[in-house]
């Protein structure tokens, strides 16, 4: 069991600094957990626990949260990456994904089958492995980047497989996996290549290695294919991951179109175990808005 009274403490008077007050007294005392490993991220909860990470994976313990996520994790220094890998473990908490390559959003890269575009990105995973390795983390996000309009996509699909390739052989020997993470080109990211699931499953087939898998982002996907879950079904044996936030806004659950209710049910019925990373924004500011983002987990986990 959890030591909450000295983990209260420590986030109690930075919260509230930052007008916690505010908030109703359950907001400062443990929660039951929820029924998946949903991982919130950095600042979204900055105004309750503070801005220090270590204090914010602490609430994120204390409301009931199992997970976490944190894109620019390996832009931070060592000493950052080992003080959350020791939180999250001191916790009981999974780590989620951390982006695991630069992307180029305007110009063409994997695609093109370049080899110093290969052996950068490879150096790129070496240095993710030693990352990993400090927070406990299994899964890193790779974006194969824009498509180049004079070639066929047949041919730079085949670029980005043996790229996968090449990758994977470096990640199977650590029990890492890389989550291909397809894009919306409609709202935010036009140009991209890798835009739909089915395109990620074939991928993976093509690649055909343990450590290549799918992040299912069903913000991303509500807007460019729709159909959730019938192809989280269609691609359930290469989904590692998944990512939310709502449609319109990019906010959390219950703000826009999307059913997150019956989508959470339908995962976890199919006994998922892996983490959903809370990839969106807030759609109140302050701390209000941030019992708002847990209060709308609390709401749609509850399936059962």
């Amino acid at each position: 069991m959890r030591d909450m009274t000295r983990r209260s403490m420590m986030v109690g008077a930075s919260a509230l600094a930052a007008g916690a007050a505010m908030l109703p007294a359950s907001a400062m005392t443990a929660k039951a957990g929820f029924n998946l490993n949903y991982a919130p991220h950095p600042g979204m909860f900055k105004h309750i626990a503070g801005d220090d990470i270590i204090d914010q994976i602490n609430f994120a313990a204390e409301q009931g949260f199992t997970a976490w996520e944190d894109n620019r994790l390996k832009k931070r220094t060592i000493k950052e990456q080992e003080a959350i890998g020791k939180a999250l473990s001191d916790n009981g908490m999974v780590m989620g994904v951390f982006v695991a390559s630069a992307i180029d959003w305007k110009n063409p890269t994997m695609v093109l089958g370049d080899k110093d575009y290969l052996a950068s990105f490879l150096k790129e995973l070496e240095e993710c492995v030693e990352v990993a390795k400090r927070v406990n983390a299994k899964w890193t996000t790779v974006v194969p980047g824009h498509r180049d309009m004079k070639l066929h996509e047949d041919y730079q699909m085949a670029n980005i497989t043996e790229a996968l390739k090449y990758g994977c052989e470096i990640y199977e020997k650590h029990d890492l996996v890389i989550v291909l993470e397809p894009l919306n080109n409609y709202t935010n990211h036009p140009g991209l290549i890798l835009r739909e699931i089915p395109q990620a499953y074939y991928l993976c087939k093509a690649v055909d290695s343990p450590s290549c898998k799918i992040l299912f982002d069903i913000y991303h996907q509500q807007i460019q294919e729709g159909n959730i879950i019938p192809n989280i079904d269609m691609g359930w044996e290469e989904i590692a991951y998944f990512q939310m936030g709502d449609n319109p806004g990019r906010k959390e659950p219950t703000t826009g179109e999307i059913n997150y209710k019956n989508i959470f049910k339908h995962i976890h019925s199919k006994g998922f175990k892996g983490v959903l990373g809370m990839e969106h924004g807030n759609s109140r500011d302050g701390a209000e808005g941030e019992q708002a983002v847990i209060d709308a987990y609390r709401s749609v986990d509850n399936f059962l």
